[in-house]
């Protein structure tokens, strides 16, 4: 007998990207009539973000108002608006496995990507974006001129960069460093304090694209925290963790950085060291996106165990050995964005249980979507989409008035900025630059 919910954890199965069926179109439309009826009768995830509400207003309008007279080549916008945030699967849905269902509504939007990607219908310059490994060099050589040009509000720039590429021209766009986190890691690497309760832990800063070419103070502000507590930490960068990959279905790309970043870090497992990534979504790929691409790999298997979310970790030192003193009041108070892809990794609040071992400092966190969704947010067609899915997590931030505002996943909190911007500050100063967590306990550290 079938039941609805259930106390038990949702189970995710892997991916068989690697099968013919996978691909079939007929076997997809089949699947995707099967899993939309079951929400069209469901509707729960109608306030998630824009896939479901596009679904049902599809459904509703339909002669019958029933999904049967809804024509598939009409799925097209369902499918898109869907950011892979996970929330459905992980927050919502009461018919993922092991429910009888079985019904993974990312991983079949993942599915029905990956059959366009394979038959060619995934644009140029989309898939151009997606490119942040050639895109962050290029970037870092000419980071004067490339923060220039991407600047918000260059009426030279922006404008043609929405005609030709499709990118909002009022969407923030992340900057670029001057030099990248792995060159400023080989220039000056700080002292680690053999004192502290955690010495003799060791790990390596997976420095992801992100930290790596746009926001180097991310990945500073963590290495000056763990040396503070005694971690001896390597900066390294293999490559990109392919999410953006992901978000266009280029399955056996992502299949092949999976394997090769596996291989490379192996090494450093096997000598002890923990892998810590600086930005939720790698974390995400790394723990349990890869494994369900490539269960049969030791590697990405190992790897998957091996690595922690930067957060994750420094709550797992002040839980083991504590955190070393000296830790001061910040100059008021912090709200902190929980990010989805944090979220989706199941391990609770640790942006703000790491926040809170600041003393006297008190924490507001909003547990809801940005609207950010990776490259999706900064195209032409969904910005405006993007800043209403986020407008109450800025309406919140607006309300709390904190000179904090920081966020787990870094454009997620440039996107909650431009909400704020947009609703209006109530006459209290923009919010201090710091981005994440992690750089606002480096700051209670003086650091």
């Amino acid at each position: 007998m079938t039941a609805e919910g259930g106390l038990k954890a949702p189970v995710r199965h892997p991916i068989n990207w690697q099968e013919t069926s996978f691909y079939d179109a007929e076997a997809l439309d089949t699947e995707l009539r099967r899993v939309f009826d079951i929400c069209h009768g469901c509707r729960r995830c109608f306030n998630l973000c824009d896939s479901f509400p596009r679904l049902f207003d599809l459904i509703d309008d339909a002669p019958t108002g029933e999904l049967d007279s809804v024509n598939s080549a009409d799925f097209g916008p369902v499918i898109d608006a869907c950011t892979l945030c996970d929330m459905c699967f992980m927050t919502k849905c009461p018919y993922v496995p092991p429910h009888d269902f079985n019904l993974d509504f990312p991983h079949l939007m993942l599915r029905a990507r990956a059959v366009d990607f394979k038959n060619g219908k995934t644009g140029f310059f989309d898939r151009q974006l997606t490119e942040t490994e050639r895109n962050g060099k290029m970037g870092c050589t000419f980071s004067g001129l490339s923060n220039w040009a991407t600047r918000r509000g260059n009426v030279l720039t922006r404008p043609a960069l929405q005609a030709v590429c499709d990118v909002h021209r009022d969407a923030e766009l992340p900057k670029f460093n001057g030099q990248t986190l792995i060159k400023q890691f080989e220039k000056s690497k700080p002292v680690i304090n053999q004192n502290a309760p955690a010495y003799g832990r060791k790990a390596v800063l997976y420095a992801t694209c992100f930290s790596n070419y746009n926001d180097a103070e991310i990945g500073q502000a963590a290495l000056q925290v763990l040396a503070r507590n005694g971690v001896e930490a390597q900066v390294l960068h293999p490559g990109c963790c392919g999410m953006p990959q992901l978000e266009q279905g280029d399955m056996a790309r992502v299949a092949d950085q999976a394997t090769s970043t596996a291989d490379f870090f192996r090494p450093w497992i096997d000598k002890g060291y923990d892998i810590i990534a600086l930005v939720p979504s790698c974390a995400l790929m790394l723990k349990f996106e890869w494994p369900l691409i490539s269960p049969d790999c030791e590697n990405v298997i190992r790897l998957a165990n091996s690595t922690h979310d930067i957060s994750d970790y420094i709550c797992s030192i002040a839980r083991n050995e504590g955190l070393d003193g000296g830790l001061k009041p910040l100059d008021g108070s912090i709200t902190v964005h929980i990010a989805c892809h944090a979220r989706a990794q199941n391990m609770g609040h640790k942006a703000a249980e790491m926040l809170r071992y600041i003393p006297a400092t008190n924490i507001n966190v909003i547990e809801r979507c940005s609207g950010h969704g990776g490259a999706w947010g900064v195209k032409k067609k969904n910005f405006e989409v993007a800043l209403k899915i986020g407008k109450p997590v800025a309406r919140r931030a607006v309300k709390n008035a904190d000179p904090y505002v920081v966020s787990e996943c870094p454009l997620a909190r440039d996107h909650i900025l431009q909400g704020m911007d947009a609703i209006g500050h109530n006459n209290t100063a923009r919010p201090a630059p710091n981005r994440h967590p992690v750089e606002l306990l480096a700051l209670a550290y003086g650091l």
